[in-house]
């Protein structure tokens, strides 16, 4: 019998990666269209401030990922932590990621709660 994929998890993934898309197109823009000295220097020093928040971004969409695919409780909820995380090193951008880390959070909660209680 086929077991259901996680849908909190699913959709979590989805929009992370989406949102992992846009953050990529959008801070690539930022510093490559930039003209002039300080407008360069300025937008160097953003995706400074940025890049941790988008590596755990990507760490989290892989944990995510795993505990989606490999229906494992743990990897699921290292996912919804590193979102948490993501989301206190850049908090102007808390919006984009506060619906991945609440999904994750439910999410884990289903799948220990499927663990826990195995159907006959």
């Amino acid at each position: 019998m086929k077991k259901k994929l996680n849908v909190p998890l699913l959709i979590s993934l989805l929009v992370g990666i989406a949102y992992l898309v846009y953050s990529i197109v959008y801070w690539s823009g930022a510093v490559g269209g930039s003209s002039t000295g300080t407008a360069a220097a300025g937008a160097a020093v953003a995706a400074v401030l940025v890049m941790p928040h988008l590596v755990c971004l990507v760490v989290a969409i892989v944990f995510n990922a795993l505990g989606l695919f490999m229906r494992k409780a743990a990897f699921a909820l290292v996912g919804a932590i590193l979102y948490a995380v993501a989301l206190v090193l850049f908090i102007p951008y808390f919006m984009f990621v506060i619906v991945e880390m609440i999904l994750s959070f439910v999410g884990f909660a289903q799948l220990k709660k499927a663990v826990s209680t195995p159907s006959a």
